[in-house]
């Protein structure tokens, strides 16, 4: 099962790269980032980000995703390094980033953030026809029956 979830995942969060992002441990709220995915890359994603943002020092992050159709929930960990590799940050580079930066790829507060994933707790949502007949009906539902989860190794 834990290969069928992760592919979920990948896919789901492929089609809404956007999480929200938070230093672990940390009393400060989390904030919505987008994820920079690389198809060749399963164990990390990047985020473009500013000097000044509290998360451009890196360190030990939670990032917690939902699918566009709410039907899949994840709560990513890892660690935030900063990306030195400038043929990353040109791969990743595109016009929706250069809006926010007006130094272009060398501007001044420009952060690339690599997440270096650790692991992740999955949920999906697939009820099954009987499930949602004891959802609507009041009756007790047993694990499974509205969909799975698993914790996953990335």
């Amino acid at each position: 099962m834990s290969d069928d979830i992760k592919k979920q995942f990948w896919k789901a969060l492929a089609d809404s790269p956007y999480v929200m992002l938070g230093a672990t441990g940390e009393r400060e709220h989390h904030i919505p980032m987008n994820a920079q995915l690389d198809k060749d890359a399963n164990s990390a994603f990047w985020f473009f980000t500013a000097t000044d943002n509290r998360l451009a020092g890196g360190g030990p992050a939670m990032a917690q995703f939902s699918a566009k159709g709410h039907d899949l929930f994840a709560c990513i960990s890892g660690t935030l390094v900063r990306e030195s590799d400038r043929t990353v940050l040109d791969k990743l580079w595109n016009n929706s980033i250069a809006a926010w930066y007006e130094g272009g790829k060398d501007d001044p507060k420009l952060v690339l953030l690599r997440f270096d994933l650790d692991n992740a707790e999955i949920w999906t949502a697939d009820p099954s026809i009987k499930g949602l007949l004891k959802l609507a009906t009041g009756m007790t539902m047993k694990e499974g029956e509205l969909g799975k989860h698993a914790e996953v190794a990335l």
